[in-house]
């Protein structure tokens, strides 16, 4: 691998996060607004690893984050942690997504999903696993598949 990290088209250093990268914040009243800011890096050789800040507007009536803001992380970070992972360049859409929730998430803790890229299919198929954690303990487990959709002629 190069010494360069693989980043998501328009990702910058975030400045009040070393060693992360963002996109910024997302538009206001964008759908992807709703969790708050997306740091992403390349967390070794085909791992990545993505954070969001959860708030108490994310939780559900018993407390815990809920899970389609859990959902809504997981799905964007196969996109920014897939690149950083190594997932080649390219527009891609979301195949498949399948979450178990093993553990609460709570707001005011970071909460991390560590994307591992298990394999790119020479036809644009993308395979991922992965965890969710808070504090070093899981919270939730997934998988995911992306394809690779080629530019219209």
């Amino acid at each position: 691998m190069s010494d360069v990290p693989r980043l998501p088209s328009g990702a910058k250093e975030d400045p009040d996060h070393p060693g992360w990268y963002s996109w910024g914040e997302f538009p206001r009243g964008s759908f992807a607004a709703a969790t708050g800011k997306l740091l992403f890096r390349p967390d070794g050789d085909g791992r990545a690893r993505c954070r969001i800040f959860p708030t108490e507007a994310m939780l559900n009536m018993g407390g815990s984050i809920h899970g389609g803001a859990v959902m809504s992380f997981i799905d964007m970070a196969l996109f920014a942690g897939g690149r950083c992972a190594g997932m080649e360049e390219g527009h891609y859409v979301t195949l498949d997504c399948s979450v178990q929730f093993i553990g609460r998430g709570r707001a005011g803790t970071p909460l991390d999903a560590v994307v591992r890229l298990v394999k790119q299919t020479s036809g644009g198929h993308v395979f991922f696993i992965g965890t969710c954690e808070q504090d070093g303990e899981p919270t939730h487990s997934f998988s995911g598949t992306l394809k690779r959709i080629k530019p219209r002629s």
